[in-house]
């Protein structure tokens, strides 16, 4: 039955529509009933408000999710190094010329990318690193169920290049790269890929930029006394509140220098900040302590520059005050290493970016909209437990 209105299922489908890649049919039958069940309203709202297709196939559902701008926490987390990447489409290029369900070794695939590959120099699969990097490739495309294992185990190839896997293309391989408006070979770069996106929204570009900020990325940050789509989310922020509050399972928040999407409580199904991961208490206490020295004064944008040092230094210190509580990785670790692993994290959450000139360290005002801290009788309370 064709759910009429945006119900509490349509904001969780939508929820789970921006969060996964695909929706496939015979892995989450029940969700993908769920949508289409409510397949008119999600269309109208994400073509209203974003601008996006959702296609809905036979066999999956997806929504094709094209950012603003690229961000680096967007790409592929499995992947190392420009060369998986291109490995990649190599092996994409490879299974959209496969019928569905047709058979195929490693080896008839590592054929493949090695003639197509564009690189500067050739692949070479005595090379343990190239290796390596195919296996980090056939593995997301089996994670995308773009092709399945029949007999073999990869890994195997990563210490003997002579190891053969038995493939199988599945429905999916000639859907995963999108359609765009015109011929690939016709675009020059990258930007204008993206130029051409809103060839099409050109009456309300502003209004889809900003919902793709809003519900894409972790947080819109004003860049300038003349940022227009920050001025629209306050000018409108009344008006914004009231249909994300409505149509979404977040609560938007405008702050000076940010605009934030808020989720009012915990889901598993959702990538949200913090996290259950040990690291987020490193981030947590750390933008506490930042927040409470107050010694580090933000510019007009909300924004501390400090240098690298200056944060191993503050990493420090908040280990001696709430070390006793990280996990052992943490307590153990050099403080260069647990700095390097938060400021990667903080970069993921659009928390902190790096000066590309002086490698200083710009921490974003985001950063300091969440704060952690112990009891105040967890000193106390860790020596009893550790006498």
């Amino acid at each position: 039955m064709e759910a009429k209105q945006f119900d509490e299922k349509a904001e969780r489908a939508l929820a789970l529509l921006l969060e996964k890649f695909w929706v496939l049919r015979l892995e989450e039958p029940e969700l993908y009933q769920m949508i289409r069940e409510r397949e008119k309203v999600l269309k109208r709202y994400v073509d209203d408000k974003l601008g996006f297709e959702l296609i809905v196939h036979q066999h999956f559902i997806k929504l094709e999710k094209i950012p603003v701008e690229p961000k680096s926490w967007m790409g592929i987390h499995d992947f190392q190094e420009p060369r998986d990447y291109a490995m990649f489409c190599c092996a994409l290029a490879f299974t959209e010329n496969r019928s569905v369900e047709e058979q195929f070794l490693l080896s008839d695939i590592c054929e493949d990318i090695k003639d197509l590959y564009p690189g500067d120099f050739p692949l070479d699969w005595t090379n343990y690193h190239h290796r390596r990097s195919l296996v980090r490739v056939i593995k997301v495309l089996e994670k995308l169920s773009i092709l399945k294992s029949v007999e073999g185990e990869i890994d195997r190839f990563a210490m003997d290049s002579e190891q053969e896997v038995l493939y199988e293309t599945t429905v999916y391989a000639r859907y995963f790269m999108r359609s765009y408006p015109k011929d690939l070979f016709e675009y020059s770069t990258a930007a204008e890929i993206l130029a051409s996106e809103w060839e099409r929204h050109e009456a309300d570009e502003r209004r889809k930029r900003v919902y793709r900020k809003l519900l894409i990325s972790p947080v819109v940050h004003r860049e300038g006394d003349d940022d227009p789509d920050f001025a629209y989310i306050r000018n409108f922020r009344n008006r914004l509140r009231e249909d994300i509050e409505e149509h979404t399972q977040f609560r938007l928040e405008v702050f000076k220098n940010a605009a934030v999407l808020v989720a009012e409580e915990r889901k598993q199904e959702l990538t949200l900040f913090p996290d259950q991961k040990a690291l987020m208490d490193v981030a947590l206490h750390v933008a506490g302590y930042l927040r409470s020295q107050n010694i580090h004064q933000a510019d007009e944008l909300g924004k501390i520059h400090v240098s690298r040092i200056a944060f191993e230094d503050i990493v420090a210190d908040v280990r001696g005050i709430y070390g006793k509580g990280w996990s052992k990785y943490y307590r153990e670790s050099t403080i260069r290493a647990v700095t390097n692993e938060l400021i990667d994290l903080l970069r993921d959450w659009e928390m902190l970016e790096i000066e590309p000139v002086t490698n200083a360290l710009i921490i974003k005002p985001l950063f300091g909209r969440a704060i952690g801290h112990y009891p105040k009788n967890f000193s106390t309370s860790e020596d009893e437990r550790h006498e």
